[in-house]
């Protein structure tokens, strides 16, 4: 994408913030609670003007808007410190207005959540980073060796993925985006997008970081009918993938992930064109609503 976009969606070390999760996004509870928005065939939907307009004539009416948590969490006092001194969800708002038009306000939160998740509320058009979720990737990566230092690192990282991945679930839910694949799987691809075409080597750790952590976590169990059934890929395929964009997005940079035997040779033959589909159709679907005039 454009450098815009993704001062877009990032900031710096727009952070923060996972995979998706790990994660489970609003649509796990609206699967529980049965409150789940009535689909209408296509034909009886009627085209809005918003529709009909080029992009110069769409009216910004909304903004990234960050909460701030009210109460402090003495269990996360560091995570939370760190996120708040750092401003990482303020400048991430700041580049996201900088670009994007929005139909309506998308707010942004980073707070304890007595699970460990991430996720993207419809409803509230509110994307939620839990502090546990970060605790949890410190303590996946310290688990696998990983001495402090790095853990809070690499933890950063996968936050930062996974931040990428809910922005991926609001702007498909504002935008009404055209998704005609598995959403998750969808918003991996635009976390990864961003990630390995606007951050540089920050955004290539971050992706890594993720794989890391899916492939990690794949070992630890066995996936059962519930894992088998989720909209979520399993975290074994969401590994493969992360390592194909990566890989895809200069195989002679990161020719290592195919030497190593990371990748199996089939596939990787095949990530080049599956990177370069994926940066076309996230720059497509995005482009009417980036702010400025591509040149």
């Amino acid at each position: 994408m454009q450098r815009n976009i993704a001062n877009l969606l990032i900031a710096g070390a727009l952070l923060l913030i996972v995979t998706a999760c790990f994660c489970r996004s609003d649509r796990d509870q609206q699967s529980t609670d049965g409150d789940e928005p009535e689909l209408k065939p296509v034909e009886s939907s009627p085209v809005t003007n918003r529709e009909l307009q080029p992009p110069q004539l769409r009216q910004d009416a909304g903004d990234f808007i960050v909460l701030q948590s009210k109460e402090s969490v003495s269990r996360y006092r560091a995570i939370e410190q760190h996120v708040q001194s750092n401003k990482m969800l303020e400048k991430a708002a700041e580049d996201l207005n900088r670009a994007l038009i929005l139909p309506h306000d998308i707010k942004l939160r980073a707070r304890d959540c007595d699970e460990s998740n991430a996720f993207y509320d419809s409803e509230s058009r509110t994307v939620t980073l839990c502090y546990e979720l970060m605790e949890r990737f410190y303590k996946t990566f310290r688990n696998a060796g990983a001495n402090d230092e790095k853990a809070k690192g690499r933890m950063f990282d996968a936050t930062r993925f996974v931040f990428l991945h809910e922005i991926g679930h609001a702007l498909i839910d504002a935008y009404k985006l055209p998704i005609t694949g598995n959403e998750e799987d969808s918003a991996d691809r635009l976390s990864s997008f961003v990630n390995l075409t606007e951050l540089g080597d920050d955004g290539v750790r971050a992706v890594f970081a993720a794989a890391d952590a899916f492939a990690i976590e794949s070992k630890q169990r066995q996936p059962g009918k519930r894992q088998l059934a989720d909209e979520h890929l399993l975290q074994e395929q969401r590994f493969y993938n992360s390592l194909c964009m990566i890989y895809g997005s200069d195989p002679v940079k990161h020719a290592k992930i195919l030497d190593a035997g990371y990748l199996p040779k089939e596939r990787a033959a095949k990530c080049k064109s599956e990177y370069q589909r994926t940066v076309q159709s996230w720059i497509s679907l995005l482009e009417p609503w980036r702010k400025t005039v591509r040149r």
